[in-house]
């Protein structure tokens, strides 16, 4: 194999790999209206990066510590004082431009901000691959482990409650699981682009997925075949590879509605809901 070769091979199975996860998580994020919670964890990737290169910690546990630490944040303050999408806003921008400041402040270290907002997985290496399969597993098996009462806590809280599940401690387990996301993606896809991931495949899914789980199997096809394509675009085209992945992501959703539209099925009902 030569070495074109090998780091195409790893971006397809980096892209795959964040795929096979963000779709089903997606579809939470999508049945939850939770595009900009999403968004607010997302950006606060940059503060962990500055965290991970102030103290000499991976990235990816300093990703996951400040995504998680501003999920956690935004979930508790929400609707205390200001409105969930006033509060959602606030959080999202406010984390991207502190990142971005923090990260200027570093001394003697350079970063490429490019990589870290748009992503860069052409650069993927074996042991970033490793780390986005593993983590991926992991949010994979939490998910398919709390599934039922991840769905309840969605459909209906009074219906979980009565099913004896507790619907603060689904939200606490979708946030962790969406915290990891954005730690094994931002290599990928970077910060501004994680939350497309989550929400176009999902949303392309719902045209033909008559249940939750088969929307969520959908999903995670529609964004592996979208990481694919993406990234045989940007090949092609010599354009940025995480940008060229969320284009043919949204294509795809494009061409879903559009199929769903002649066949007459309108979209579909996704199972849990419409968003």
């Amino acid at each position: 194999m030569s070495p074109l070769d090998d780091f195409l091979l790893r971006a397809v199975l980096a892209g795959i790999g964040v795929a096979l996860v963000a779709g089903p998580l997606g579809c939470f994020v999508v049945w939850r209206r939770m595009a900009y919670f999403g968004d607010a964890t997302a950006h606060a990737a940059l503060i962990g990066v500055t965290l991970a290169l102030a103290t000499e910690l991976p990235v990816v546990a300093g990703v996951a510590l400040a995504a998680l630490a501003m999920a956690l944040t935004v979930s508790l303050a929400t609707g205390r004082t200001y409105a969930m999408d006033t509060m959602l806003g606030v959080a999202a921008h406010g984390a991207l431009a502190a990142g971005l400041v923090a990260l200027s402040l570093i001394p003697g270290v350079r970063v490429d901000l490019m990589g870290y907002l748009f992503g860069d997985i052409l650069a993927v290496s074996r042991s970033d691959l490793l780390v986005i399969w593993a983590g991926g597993a992991l949010i994979l098996a939490l998910l398919i482990w709390r599934w039922r009462g991840l769905l309840l806590a969605t459909l209906n809280a009074d219906l979980a409650a009565a099913a004896g599940i507790v619907a603060a401690r689904e939200r606490l387990l979708l946030t962790v699981a969406l915290a990891l996301l954005v730690a094994v993606a931002l290599k990928v896809v970077g910060a501004l682009l994680i939350t497309a991931m989550l929400i176009v495949p999902a949303a392309a899914a719902r045209a033909f997925a008559p249940t939750p789980e088969a929307m969520a199997l959908v999903a995670a096809g529609i964004g592996a075949a979208a990481s694919a394509g993406g990234l045989a675009a940007s090949f092609r085209l010599d354009s940025p590879a995480g940008p060229s992945i969320v284009v043919a992501a949204v294509v795809l959703l494009l061409l879903a509605n559009g199929i769903a539209a002649v066949v007459g099925r309108g979209g579909g009902s996704g199972g849990a809901g419409r968003g």
